[in-house]
């Protein structure tokens, strides 16, 4: 184990990679922020340009946060929607690059390991943490410990078929080559084609979250949208019903969520009564590259 009470996280997301230094305590001592290259070379030496400026020591151990996971029989990443880490062996590049151990994880596993270690759902037991970005991600922690399953994809819910709520009975393809993931209802992209199915109208995710002032939405956008949520979310509950499930991603900042998802959950869920809570993430986007340091145990490693 490494001699050290310094932790270095990395969230390699699609648009940016974010580090952060975490002391014994979780708290951020240094932290840094670049563009996410397309290209897989590129990304590898955007990676060891944080790592050699937050942490040059050898000594810093390396929780990395991506899309996708390793495959259980190669060591090569799969299910990535930023394609171009498909079918690379990134942890072992990664450990080449920086001459260190590194610790790999789904950037939703480590979203829902921050929230249930020190952030929103601390007083549960049972955590599901789900993403609604540009992707649909989700994350299981038990008793503090990260699920990842027997094939390494606990917590992969937005590769479900989304339920029944596919109201204007068309068909959307996903990067994964499935149809109707609830991915391509729920994630920002999707909420997009949705918007522009009802207006004519090309917008981004945050541009019409922005936008929703009472009479420029169309009738009932965002409580449809809570509707299908609460449906899908009716699916992880009914299998592992969680004491809490904490929300991240850009989506996750609408308070409309947290009005309307609790009431449309008692349609879906089989049970009498829903306990479950729904909660925003504590540490917002900072969250999944936390969770990325968390991978290494606090404070001895």
């Amino acid at each position: 184990m490494a001699n050290t009470d310094l932790r270095l996280g990395i969230d390699l997301g699609g648009t940016k990679i974010e580090a952060v230094l975490l002391d014994a305590e979780s708290e951020i001592v240094a932290r840094q922020r670049l563009s996410t290259p397309t290209e897989y070379t590129a990304i590898l030496e955007a990676i060891k340009a944080l790592a050699d400026e937050l942490a040059p020591s050898s000594n810093t151990p390396v929780g990395i946060g991506t899309p996708g996971s390793v495959s259980k029989v190669s060591p090569l990443i799969r299910n990535s929607n930023s394609t171009c880490l498909n079918g690379k062996p990134l942890q072992q590049d990664l450990e080449n690059q920086l001459e260190r151990k590194v610790k790999m994880a789904n950037d939703a596993d480590c979203f829902a390991l921050s929230e249930a270690s020190d952030g929103a759902a601390t007083m549960g037991d049972t955590i599901f943490g789900v993403i609604l970005g540009t992707g649909v991600g989700g994350g299981l922690v038990i008793d503090g410990k990260l699920l990842t399953g027997v094939n390494g994809i606990s917590g992969e819910w937005g590769h479900n078929p989304m339920p029944g709520l596919n109201e204007d009975n068309t068909s959307r393809s996903c990067f994964c080559g499935k149809q109707d993931c609830i991915e391509t209802w729920l994630s920002g992209p999707g909420v997009a084609l949705s918007y522009h199915a009802e207006t004519g109208i090309q917008q981004s995710a945050k541009e019409i979250a922005e936008a929703a002032a009472p009479g420029t939405m169309p009738d009932n956008f965002w409580d449809r949208y809570c509707r299908q949520l609460a449906a899908a979310i009716a699916t992880v509950i009914n299998v592992v019903d969680p004491d809490i499930i904490v929300l991240g991603g850009g989506l996750s900042n609408m308070d409309i969520l947290y009005q309307q998802v609790p009431v449309h959950l008692t349609k879906f869920v089989f049970s009498d009564h829903v306990a479950t809570r729904i909660v925003r993430a504590k540490h917002g986007d900072s969250s999944g590259v936390r969770g990325a340091a968390w991978l290494w145990p606090s404070p001895e490693l």
